[in-house]
């Protein structure tokens, strides 16, 4: 508890349900888009689903356009060819569908199709993002197709530094999108490793904003029920991915957790960032397998949390008891024991570990290892050693 001056923060208008797709037309309208560029990835633009949405949403008479040049992670050239299609397009909002690549650059094309900037200058550090012209920000409605990062409730994207290979986080107040649509029937369709993996994100991002030490007691509260629905919701989602309460609870998790990360993440994500910047895996997978190393790592400081957590869930036997349900959890839902096993090596932990300890989610980890302790710990990720 604090008696110092804090300032809160919770999201955007979303609707949830099945079927609220339909919905996407309205909210345009309400939100003044007239010309929304629907930004979304090469995979889904395929799809028949995509289709119909945008036959939809023409069919309401708004000059929709589509731009699908999204990588699974998302480098500069993705937004400067995005903002190309905006601005040649004349459009006026921007409609972000699916997982979170194609999110945050929906959202990055809203923020930069105007700024006289680079995207990199309004990094998430200290108050950068004050160098953007607010004016000339777009609105954005988002749509997620999967149930991991929440980025249609944050106020931030991450994209990769051509140069460096670093992940870098682009802050400002207005990425928040204007309404997020939830429909569990648009992630139906994600094979189970992937829902096994965008899941695993989300618990991810619930753990580290609810061992975070900044305080904010509302995002503690959402944290520890974002886990809740992923301890009974992510298993059913990866065996029965036609089933909608699951599906939708994982949603709502997915939300929760983004929701709650303002309060800060931690060495989970400031290692998954470079290992990905780097090895071009996949963001969740990644967060999924480095879990419980970094939860091993912090539990001098976050034991007595994590027995509050552990009880509130149903778990028995405290810190490690929640251990061996997050162990077991992974192994039922196919998530590998270590790095290793999804190709990457121990050639590169010294870079790790110098973009680890200056991410900005390290400021929010309950304990502040030194680069030589971030190495130490990104080794027993890769090797298996818990």
């Amino acid at each position: 508890m604090t008696t110092a001056n804090r300032n809160f923060n919770f999201p955007t208008a979303i609707r949830y349900g099945a079927g609220r797709v339909k919905d996407l037309a309205q909210l345009c309208k309400d939100n003044g888009i007239k010309r929304p560029l629907f930004v979304t990835d090469p995979g889904l633009a395929a799809m028949p689903m995509v289709k119909a949405i945008l036959a939809d949403l023409k069919k309401a008479g708004l000059g929709v356009a589509l731009f699908s040049d999204v990588r699974p992670n998302p480098v500069e050239a993705n937004i400067h060819e995005g903002v190309r299609a905006y601005n040649g397009g004349n459009h006026d909002g921007v409609i972000a569908f699916g997982g979170g690549s194609a999110l945050d650059i929906g959202k990055m094309v809203a923020l930069m199709h105007s700024q006289k900037i680079s995207v990199f200058d309004l990094e998430d550090i200290d108050d950068w993002w004050t160098r953007a012209d607010p004016r000339v920000i777009s609105p954005i409605i988002a749509v997620p197709t999967t149930a991991g990062t929440g980025s249609e409730v944050g106020r931030a994207g991450v994209v990769t530094h051509p140069d460096t290979h670093e992940k870098k986080i682009i802050f400002h107040p207005l990425l928040m999108p204007k309404a997020a649509v939830l429909d569990p029937e648009l992630t139906v369709g994600l094979p189970p490793k992937l829902t096994a993996a965008t899941g695993m994100d989300a618990l991810a991002h619930c753990i580290e904003a609810y061992c975070a030490p900044g305080y904010h007691p509302l995002a503690v509260g959402v944290a520890l029920e974002g886990m809740r629905l992923v301890k009974e919701n992510l298993p059913t989602a990866v065996k029965k991915g036609k089933d909608l309460q699951a599906r939708g609870n994982m949603l709502v998790a997915s939300s929760m957790g983004a929701t709650a990360f303002q309060r800060g993440l931690g060495a989970i994500h400031a290692l998954s960032h470079p290992f990905g910047g780097l090895y071009d895996a996949h963001h969740g997978l990644l967060n999924g397998i480095i879990m419980p190393y970094v939860l091993v790592a912090n539990r001098k400081k976050i034991e007595k949390d994590i027995e509050r957590a552990a009880a509130y869930l149903g778990i028995k036997g405290g810190f490690n008891g929640f251990l061996k349900w997050v162990l077991a959890l992974r192994k039922e839902i196919g998530i590998p024991h270590k790095l290793a096993d999804i190709g990457i090596d121990v050639k590169r932990l010294g870079e790790v570990a110098a973009m680890a300890i200056k991410d900005p989610s390290a400021g929010g980890n309950p304990i502040a290892f030194t680069e030589k302790q971030y190495k130490s710990l990104a080794k027993k990720c890769v090797t298996g050693d818990l």
